[in-house]
């Protein structure tokens, strides 16, 4: 039954069978058929959110056929009816369909411009397929622009957001698209490994359009090899599929392929041949007039934005005054009854009852500032003792080194060394404890979060307590899987982990075991520091992450302490955006958990002729 012959229940049934053929069909002609008829429909029932998809299809056809300036008029004619349509993705199409036709003139600026507003709007609305698209399509903007770097950055980003939701045609023109890169790099191997890969994706699409490009540098490919017959191959091939689809971006530029080929080989006739009608098809898209209209086109749509922009000040002033007005005679009706409710003996009760409150509350924050300022002195007067005590050792071992000397003592030297170590280190571990809390507790501390890997950092922090480990005859063990990611500040982690493995290890005994684990937990990942140690008191736990009370506790040897470790360990890992628990049992051991946040990749792309 041919088209006009057919009947349809109604016009909405009708209108989708015309968008069908106008958005699958791969002969722009046939496409710009159609959408016309669905333009007239659309007008007749009024809608405009089918004038907004005609247009916009009018305008993709036109670009295939190269007619730019007839493409950026639909375009932004359908720009007037994406308000109408309330639909976040009709902007960003349109922006996209705008960009592409700017692409292909060759103004890389303005079409980079309205690929990034395209690539904003799907962000917000977190639309993951419509930013792998558009950024795909800037990729290919960089590419044409000679940008190679940028254009490799955004291809790739773009497949793998592709990846993700497993796009076929994407990936296809994703893998074309860095095969190009890669040839204009001169890496051929990787450019014909990528291009043969979408193509052979393509060709079960039925995409002629993409695989008349991609076979295009694939001449190029085989061109420098020297192999000159597959190239003309596979030039011959993309010309003849550009030609039978009315491509004439793609018959201007297998024209051409043709021509340099031919010219290489000698064969003039042909040669010239077909660069007379790449210089056709050139001049057919970048004639001056077609550049005058494109210009025109964007500066009307831009006044008219403005131009609208106005209106709605205007109609915003003329809100503004309504409100001002409505405000004044709001605030005078509050004013009378706020002197009725002053003179209300319930509410004099009330206020009095608020200021009761108040007080209590002020009384209460009193009492916790005497309290911290009685932390604080303390910590002070702690921290002063534990000072003087290093230091008065280093006096006296000043002056047993000087006696030694003179007596010539080298063994007493040796042993007195040993000694000197141990003072210097429990000395430095006091001050960068102290110095950390210090700059924790006025909120100073560096806070640049990135993507860690769990396994390679703790390999890190386990390596500086192997000799403290084996020096104790402590068993020092990780389990920790390579693929956890954290998104975390690395320094701050660092200072977590080395306080809760040392104190994992200060407070075990000789033949014990410590281990440092981690899985993924709901979005995060929990790792957790273990210790076969002599375990922490429950009446301790309450306060244990607390500069309050006495704190000082010793090691298994010896070790001192004063809690500000496990201060800084709070303190970091709120600041990370995680927490901190603890479960210990006297006599058998403690394990910390810390939960941290894992890292979330979150990836934005004009496919080929899009």
């Amino acid at each position: 039954m041919a088209y006009k012959e057919m009947s349809f229940p109604d016009d909405s049934t009708h209108f989708e069978y015309l968008h069908q053929i106008f958005v699958k069909h791969r002969n722009p002609n046939t496409r710009i058929e159609f959408a016309g008829i669905a333009i007239r429909l659309s007008k007749e029932n009024n809608n405009e959110d089918w004038l907004f998809r005609a247009l916009l299809n009018i305008g993709y056809a036109n670009k295939l056929k190269g007619d730019l300036d007839q493409a950026l008029e639909a375009l932004f004619k359908s720009l007037k009816y994406v308000d109408a349509s309330r639909e976040y993705s009709r902007e960003a199409s349109a922006y996209n369909a705008i960009a592409s036709v700017y692409r292909l003139q060759g103004n890389y600026r303005l079409a980079l411009q309205y690929y990034q507003k395209g690539i904003g709007i799907y962000k917000v609305h977190k639309d993951t397929l419509g930013q792998a698209t558009l950024l795909m399509n800037s990729g290919e903007s960089y590419r044409l622009n000679k940008q190679l770097d940028s254009s490799l950055i955004a291809f790739k980003l773009s497949k793998t957001l592709f990846s993700i939701k497993e796009h076929r045609t994407g990936l296809a023109y994703n893998h074309g698209n860095i095969g190009l890169v890669y040839a204009e790099q001169g890496q051929n191997d990787l450019a014909e490994e990528n291009i043969n890969e979408a193509i052979g994706i393509l060709k079960g699409l039925g995409d002629t359009y993409a695989i008349s490009v991609y076979d295009t540098y694939m001449a190029d490919i085989y061109k420098d090899k020297g192999d000159y017959e597959r190239a003309l191959e596979y030039a011959n091939r993309s010309h003849k599929q550009a030609v039978k689809g009315g491509f004439k971006e793609q018959i201007r530029d297998a024209s051409l392929k043709l021509s340099e080929l031919y010219n290489d080989l000698r064969e003039y006739e042909r040669a010239f041949e077909f660069q007379s009608q790449y210089i056709v098809y050139r001049d057919s898209i970048n004639n001056e007039e077609t550049i005058r209209k494109m210009a025109d086109l964007r500066t009307e749509y831009e006044v008219s934005q403005k131009q609208a922009e106005v209106d709605l000040l205007s109609v915003q002033k003329r809100n503004q005054q309504i409100i001002g007005v409505g405000l004044t005679i709001v605030t005078i009706l509050v004013g009378v009854l706020a002197f009725m409710f002053y003179k209300n003996s319930k509410q004099r009760q009330h206020t009095n009852y608020i200021l009761s409150e108040q007080k209590e509350e002020i009384e209460t924050q009193r009492d916790q500032l005497d309290e911290l300022n009685q932390s604080k002195d303390k910590f002070f007067s702690i921290i002063s003792h534990d000072l003087r005590g290093p230091v008065h050792a280093f006096k006296g071992m000043s002056r047993l080194i000087k006696m030694y000397i003179d007596q010539n003592c080298i063994d007493e030297l040796v042993e007195l060394n040993e000694h000197f170590d141990h003072s210097v280190d429990q000395l430095s571990t006091l001050l960068d404890d102290l110095l950390d809390w210090a700059v924790s507790q006025q909120g100073k501390v560096p806070y640049s979060p990135g993507m860690v890997n769990l396994h390679d950092l703790s390999k890190d922090i386990m390596g500086l307590f192997n000799n403290m480990a084996q020096a104790k005859k402590i068993s020092l063990t990780t389990h920790i899987p390579e693929d956890i990611q954290l998104w975390v500040d690395s320094n701050s982690l660092r200072t977590i982990l080395r306080n809760l493995v040392n104190n994992a290890l200060k407070f075990t005994g000789e033949g014990g075991f410590v281990t440092l684990s981690a899985e993924k937990d709901d979005g995060m990942a929990a790792v957790h520091v273990a210790d076969t140690g002599r375990g922490i008191p429950q009446e301790e736990l309450k306060g244990l992450f607390k500069l309050a009370g006495h704190k000082r506790s010793w090691g298994t040897e010896g070790e001192k302490g004063l809690g500000l470790g496990l201060q800084l360990v709070y303190s970091f890992s709120e600041m990370n955006g995680g927490s901190i628990t603890v479960d210990s049992e006297e006599g058998v051991g403690t394990t910390f958990t810390i939960h941290m946040p894992l890292f979330k990749g979150v990836l934005t792309s004009e496919v080929v002729g899009s």
